[in-house]
């Protein structure tokens, strides 16, 4: 948006477009990725297998039947502006107020585990040495005051703040996915007769369920 579309919603009180679409699209990617994708599929993948492969699809096609949902609803009514706005309009006010305090709710827990998680990523940098409680503290303050910070610039840096920050999220990621594949063709090149990686082992050792259906 121009400076003097910005001005005259300024002088009238309204609400202004700072956020671009490469803003948008990006934090939109980068919320979807989260802390669970870089700390939690280690451990996942550890007890099941690759079948968990088979679990992350069957999630994700449950979400993007959800989301297209959700998006459906949006384009009905254009005066809808949350989860609680569908609720209490399509269903009634009991089901607004369920609503609205289950998604607080859900925040608050995620955001004590991202909390956590902090912690633990720090402690691989302090070579595995476990944070005192009051260090503990310390870092879940800091990184409190650090993301109220962010939210308290103007849209147009936090957009461009989450931008970047998404962006190395899905660097990560392809780096992440490059450097596996990398790795099982020079063992399978390479390796000689010690093979540690390879793609075999998808369906080796008992084939996709390792560990049962259950994964015990």
């Amino acid at each position: 948006m121009s400076n003097e579309n910005l001005s005259s919603s300024a002088e009238t009180g309204e609400l202004a477009r700072s956020l671009s679409n490469r803003h948008l699209q990006l934090i939109a990617i980068g919320g979807a990725i989260g802390t669970g994708l870089f700390m939690g599929s280690g451990k996942t993948i550890s007890l099941a297998g690759p079948s968990i492969l088979f679990i992350y699809m069957i999630i994700g096609l449950m979400v993007f039947f959800v989301m297209r949902a959700l998006g459906e609803l949006l384009l009905s009514n254009l005066q809808y502006k949350s989860f609680i706005d569908f609720s209490t309009d399509l269903i009634g006010p009991w089901a607004g107020y369920f609503v609205g305090w289950t998604y607080w709710l859900c925040w608050i827990t995620i955001g004590i585990a991202d909390l956590s998680a902090i912690i633990y990523y720090l402690q691989f940098f302090n070579n595995g040495v476990p944070f005192t409680p009051t260090e503990g503290a310390m870092i879940s303050v800091a990184a409190i005051f650090f993301i109220l910070g962010l939210n308290l610039v103007t849209v147009k840096l936090f957009g461009e703040l989450e931008f970047w920050f998404a962006l190395i999220k899905i660097i990560a990621i392809v780096v992440l996915i490059f450097g596996g594949f990398l790795d099982d063709f020079y063992w399978l090149y390479f390796g000689g007769n010690t093979q540690v990686a390879s793609f075999t082992h998808l369906w080796d050792h008992g084939g996709m369920f390792p560990k049962g259906f259950d994964a015990s």
